[in-house]
């Protein structure tokens, strides 16, 4: 129990430094940034005001009705297309926020629909991701055979490769229709694909355009998460199996490459 309580502990403290390292860096890299488009927002805004005589309480109605047209832009959020995508959105646990229920019966609905269908996505996608996980291991053990390999089995550290390999091929090639769609630079097409594959959804960028968030979507139920599902297999549980050996050994000192990655 006593054991316990410290690897609690221990992991605690770990997470709560990475939380104030990661605050840390953030404040650096973007309040000046942040600061500098705050005045720059507040002088086109009094520049508006002054040129056109615009009341306080027109300017706000103006920013409502083009903050609210901005989800719009791709069409009706609400009909069979739209419904469906935000669906997806929903069991996939993305939230990006620009589509949203209003009214009660869609609120509630919406938090019925998660219940079940979260975990019911998830029960689904861990066993498609198990055949995905068999077939990648014959393919890698018959690629072994081929080229004549001593280890013909396929080891984590293939299987976690070859991840990593197909996940960036995906992104790779989503950011570049995305660029080429919505008009976005590469980087941020780039990073739009990498916020969407980890389920994070900001919201800072969504994609508008109708038919390319629906190719999107199924992209990424049938790919991306299958991927994802993959990576959870090998690479997760590896990385949380590693932990818990260095925790459970931490008063020894033999810590040696070997005992770390017994596995690889």
């Amino acid at each position: 129990m006593k054991r316990q309580n410290v690897r609690t502990l221990s992991l605690v403290v770990c997470t709560f430094t990475y939380l104030l390292v990661g605050a840390a860096v953030f404040d650096a890299l973007e309040s000046e940034t942040e600061r500098k488009r705050w005045n720059h927002l507040l002088e086109l805004k009094q520049a508006l005001v002054r040129k056109y005589s615009i009341s306080e309480d027109d300017y706000r109605m103006m920013e409502v009705a083009i903050i609210e047209n901005k989800p719009h832009k791709a069409g009706p959020q609400w009909k069979f297309a739209g419904a469906f995508y935000f669906s997806t959105v929903v069991l996939a646990m993305i939230g990006y926020g620009h589509s949203t229920p209003v009214t009660i019966g869609g609120k509630a609905f919406c938090m019925a629909y998660a219940m079940v269908g979260i975990p019911l996505g998830l029960i689904m996608f861990q066993s498609i991701g198990e055949r995905l996980n068999k077939f990648a291991s014959v393919v890698i053990r018959r690629a072994k055979q081929y080229l004549k390999c001593k280890k013909e089995e396929a080891t984590e550290m293939n299987l976690m490769f070859a991840t990593g390999l197909l996940s960036s091929v995906i992104i790779t090639t989503g950011a570049a229709v995305f660029s080429k769609y919505e008009g976005w630079s590469y980087f941020d097409s780039f990073y739009y694909c990498f916020v969407t594959l980890t389920t994070i959804g900001f919201g800072d960028y969504v994609a508008l355009q109708i038919y390319i968030s629906l190719i999107r979507e199924v992209v990424h139920r049938i790919d991306i998460k299958l991927l994802n599902t993959f990576n959870n297999y090998s690479l997760n549980i590896k990385l949380f199996l590693i932990t818990k050996k260095i925790l459970n050994n931490s008063s020894r000192n033999d810590l040696t490459f070997e005992f770390i990655f017994p596995y690889f």
